[in-house]
């Protein structure tokens, strides 16, 4: 990453009265006369005994306390975008693959094409030119806690919410067509279908559940795409979270704050896999005892 982060740290007015000496001193404080491998070595012996740093860019701000206010806005705004993608991509691919070849699975397959392929900075700028400056339904940007004011709060997530889950919805619904297509062609289901079961009764009890294996290995992957995402979509509404604090954390060269964040983010990643893997055991009995 470019830039010298003391620059950062101190402001125009410090740096013209300093001296070189003094500027050195200021750098051998902070660290940063030190090689990478040697910083990051001492910063990951810092954070094994609890001391996450501080920050370069907001002058000394705690790393640990920066996280812990931005997280939950990400946080909120991610499951919720998790939340709507997954049922609706879920419930567009069974509709595409139960009505197969019909005007309902063209519709739902032209959705999840073209989800797929939307720029997310592309449409929240559209959503926000037509919503909120043309029509005023919504709120241009910013974030409320919902503690605050839940109706406002639900009228500032809407268009990010959607920029947000709009490509997962769209991978979640491809897959689960095809999964539920090759579900729907096996033996156990033309026997549910001679005993006379309801068609409701199949797609939900039968061919879904078994059909959704592969698709939860693709929503668990999808956290990570949410959380690259939330740096797009944080910035362009002016959401005060997580990926906002990374770009602005990288805009100042701030290493500790980058570093806290991306420690995070992949903690939360890897324990989202591992709930993925144990309810791999309630769809398929059989893992179980593998």
């Amino acid at each position: 990453m470019p830039g010298d982060p003391l620059l950062m740290f101190l402001n125009a007015t410090d740096i013209e009265a300093l001296s070189p000496e003094a500027l050195d001193q200021a750098r051998h404080e902070l660290g940063l006369d030190r090689n990478l491998v040697v910083q990051y070595g001492i910063w990951l012996g810092d954070i094994l005994q609890g001391d996450w740093g501080k920050s370069l860019h907001f002058k000394n701000a705690n790393v640990l306390q920066m996280i812990g206010q931005r997280m939950p806005v990400t946080i909120h705004l991610g499951v919720l975008a998790f939340f709507f993608s997954s049922v609706i991509g879920i419930t567009l691919g069974v509709i595409a693959a139960v009505r197969r070849g019909r005007w309902a699975d063209t519709v739902a397959t032209l959705l999840a094409n073209t989800a797929i392929t939307i720029p997310i900075f592309w449409l929240g700028i559209i959503m926000m030119l037509v919503f909120s400056v043309e029509l005023e339904w919504l709120p241009v940007a910013g974030y409320t806690p919902i503690n605050e004011d839940f109706w406002l709060s639900t009228r500032k997530l809407i268009m990010p919410v959607i920029c947000l889950m709009i490509g997962s919805l769209g991978a979640v619904a491809r897959l689960t067509r095809t999964s539920m297509l090759e579900v729907i062609r096996q033996d156990y289901i033309r026997t549910a279908w001679s005993k006379g079961l309801r068609e409701r009764a199949i797609v939900i009890k039968h061919a879904l559940k078994n059909s959704l294996i592969p698709v939860i290995t693709v929503m668990g992957l999808q956290v990570r795409f949410i959380f690259g995402g939330a740096v797009l979509v944080e910035k362009v509404f002016a959401i005060p979270g997580m990926g906002r604090l990374m770009v602005e954390a990288v805009d100042g060269s701030d290493y500790p704050v980058i570093q806290g964040a991306v420690l995070v983010i992949g903690i939360i990643v890897v324990l989202t896999n591992l709930i993925v893997d144990i309810s791999y055991g309630w769809f398929d009995p059989r893992v179980r005892y593998e």
